[in-house]
């Protein structure tokens, strides 16, 4: 993440003056945004920037949907429920109905829908909860360069050093094993099962096996299909459950609604949150297999289970986006130009590969320096774009699914003049 130090003056000193320092992306963006529309942000100075980072995959249909937008306003100037706790509300009952009609029965998904608290990580407790109480067992394996969330049992599933330093205590209860292809000459899937099938390995079955189908801030490694199946696999013979985190990788950024679909692999759980609301309102949910639902009353309860408002804006995007197959094959089609614009630019760098899946890829620059410049550069030249990895080694590209396609080539092509003037090294030139 490339910090730019803010002043101490001017509109945005409130920032520096009262803001924890925790504060981290607007380091790499130091200006104040004032509107969002589709891809596009505005700041205060009327200046425009392309959004390739689409708030981490929470816009996947873009700021302020003007479907979404106008269903929100008609459910708030109509005094529409606000807050409800898990009561039962119009909003919730059209959002299941939805959900249930578009979603889940089209897939023959018998999941129920746990409502959870708004963010991602509270769905992955729940996940990881769950498993442990269905199982009677302690254990979840986790993946290296897994992201899952920050409170104390998500961030125990978490890789990364420094977001698990700020926990502050022990992280327990998770074993760590190679996702696939992340260590030279390892095969991932049969050492587990090594390990496993071993009596003197040390390594107890487990209660659930979490992974993220395609790996967001751990650098857009992807898992195949033949890993999946065969961790799913091992989940049955050990009695163990499949937990697929869609948090970042679902709801269409790698095409369709969930990331694992066309691989033969129904996971036993599945996290969700980010676009679930469609239009960025904090709302996560926990898809659980029906015999799976041992919960009694609020065992995992919370006061915000449910968003009225994301009901409302979810149910719109559902209707809206995926009643058919069109939505998906505009995707599709825009993965496909991504995947051949990013490929040229990272031929440009020696050793960078391509990452990812559908439109959740990147370029690995090699290096987190490279990766930052890139990105700094871009957003001089009005882009707005981030890294991930271990080591933030990796150009990311979470662009809005609704973007339109010359301004996603305009985006691509701020990238690669950045790349080249990096390469080059001058100061980058504005992409025409």
């Amino acid at each position: 993440m490339t910090d730019h130090t803010q002043t101490d003056t001017g509109p945005m000193a409130v920032y520096a003056r009262r803001e924890s320092q925790v504060r981290s992306y607007c380091r790499s963006f130091p200006v104040e945004f004032t509107k969002g529309r589709n891809a596009t942000l505005t700041d205060r100075a009327g200046r425009e920037y392309i959004d390739f980072l689409a708030g981490c995959s929470s816009l996947n249909y873009g700021h302020n949907d003007p479907d979404m937008k106008a269903a929100l306003i008609d459910h708030i100037t109509g005094d529409g429920i606000a807050h409800g706790l898990d009561m039962h509300t119009d909003a919730k009952t059209a959002f299941l109905e939805t959900f249930e009609r578009v979603i889940l029965r089209p897939r023959g998904m018998e999941h129920k829908v746990m409502m959870t608290g708004p963010t991602g990580t509270n769905a992955v407790e729940a996940a990881m909860k769950l498993a442990r109480k269905v199982t009677g067992r302690d254990t979840i394996v986790a993946f290296t360069n897994g992201f899952h969330g920050m409170t104390m049992g998500a961030l125990a599933a978490t890789g990364n050093a420094g977001k698990r330093a700020g926990g502050g205590m022990a992280l327990h209860g998770v074993v760590r094993m190679p996702y696939e292809g992340a260590m030279d000459g390892v095969d991932s899937l049969a050492m587990i099962e090594a390990m496993l099938d071993n009596p003197s390995s040390g390594f107890d079955a487990p209660a659930a096996f979490l992974i993220e189908p395609v790996q967001g801030e751990g650098g857009l490694n992807a898992a195949s299909a033949d890993f999946l199946r065969g961790l799913k696999r091992l989940a049955e013979k050990h009695g163990a459950l499949l937990i697929a985190d869609d948090i970042q990788s679902g709801i269409g950024r790698t095409g369709p609604f969930f990331s694992f679909e066309g691989m033969d692999v129904m996971p036993d759980l599945i996290p969700l949150a980010k676009s679930l609301s469609g239009m960025g309102l904090p709302f996560a949910a926990l898809l659980v297999r029906p015999d799976l639902d041992v919960w009694k009353p609020a065992e995992h309860n919370g006061t915000f289970r449910g968003n009225q408002h994301a009901f409302v804006t979810a149910r719109v995007a559902l209707e809206k986006f995926w009643t058919d197959d069109t939505f998906q094959k505009q995707t599709e089609a825009k993965a496909e130009f991504l995947e051949r614009r990013l490929s040229d630019i990272a031929a440009l760098i020696p050793g960078a590969r391509l990452k990812g899946r559908g439109m959740m890829r990147g370029v690995d620059v090699g290096s987190g320096e490279t990766a930052g410049a890139i990105c700094a550069a871009c957003f001089e030249h009005g882009l707005v774009i981030e890294t991930s990895g271990a080591h933030d080694e990796v150009v990311k590209v979470l662009a809005p699914l609704t973007i339109p396609e010359a301004q996603l080539a305009q985006g691509l092509d701020i990238i690669e003049a950045a790349v080249r003037s990096r390469i080059a090294g001058t100061t980058p030139i504005a992409a025409e």
